[in-house]
């Protein structure tokens, strides 16, 4: 991971402290950390890696992910219907 400190410096312990922070709330998809410091402020920015996840459908009253289980009336349905640009 890796972890770039802006403006004024902090100590070793404060570091630590601000990267175990990052990585109980965001584990393994944490990739990257900005530790932005001014004073007594400190702004913490993560970069996180992207999460895959499966598309889910509402179709006549069903969520579905894939449409493979599907019966040849039911994808003919599907495919007829209107389908509006997000």
């Amino acid at each position: 991971m890796i972890i770039n400190v802006i403006g004024e410096s902090i100590s070793e312990e404060e570091l630590n402290a601000y990267h175990a922070r990052g990585l109980e709330k965001y584990g393994d998809a944490l990739k990257e950390m900005d530790i932005n410091v001014a004073g007594d402020e400190v702004e913490l920015t993560y970069k996180l890696e992207g999460q895959p996840f499966e598309r889910v459908r509402r179709i006549t009253g069903y969520l579905v992910g894939t449409l493979d289980k599907w019966n040849d009336a039911k994808r003919a349905e599907e495919r007829d219907r209107v389908k509006h640009d997000v």
